[in-house]
């Protein structure tokens, strides 16, 4: 794997169908929801693959549905990304969730969730969550 590059890209910039990516900042009863995949031993925010045909937004949901057992939630765009790896370059939405309600978890590649007041330190992609997860907390305190 070359190096990583992560760079935050105001919304509305990007054409919504070069977006294979979303990332959420889960927030549940005043605490982040991270997960960790049962190939893995590292955590990750909320986060998959757009499908052909589906929006950003419906990819959100199904994906917070799948990993983390969302039924309700509320949501908002934050930002667009850009990841570099080597010569590879990928698209993303970046968005803040406020979950309402979760169910248990079903049979899907979430091994684990985790709630927490901190970004873990263990992470599988530290290189893209590091900034993603603090550009979210940036957006719910903007002036410090």
């Amino acid at each position: 794997m070359g190096q990583v590059t992560t760079r935050l890209i105001e919304s509305g910039l990007l054409e919504d169908q070069k977006l294979t990516y979303v990332v959420m900042g889960a927030r549940y009863q005043d605490k982040w929801i991270f997960v960790r995949h049962r190939d893995r031993k590292s955590w990750e925010m909320p986060a998959g693959h757009i499908e052909p045909d589906e929006s950003a937004d419906r990819a959100a949901v199904r994906e917070l549905f799948e990993e983390a057992g969302v039924v309700s939630s509320s949501m908002e765009v934050i930002c667009d990304y850009e990841v570099t790896v080597g010569n590879r370059v990928e698209f993303g939405r970046l968005y803040y969730v406020t979950v309402h309600e979760l169910e248990p978890q079903k049979e899907f590649e979430i091994e684990e969730l985790l709630l927490s007041h901190k970004l873990p330190q263990s992470l599988t992609y530290p290189a893209v969550q590091t900034i993603l997860f603090q550009r979210v907390v940036s957006h719910l305190s903007p002036s410090g």
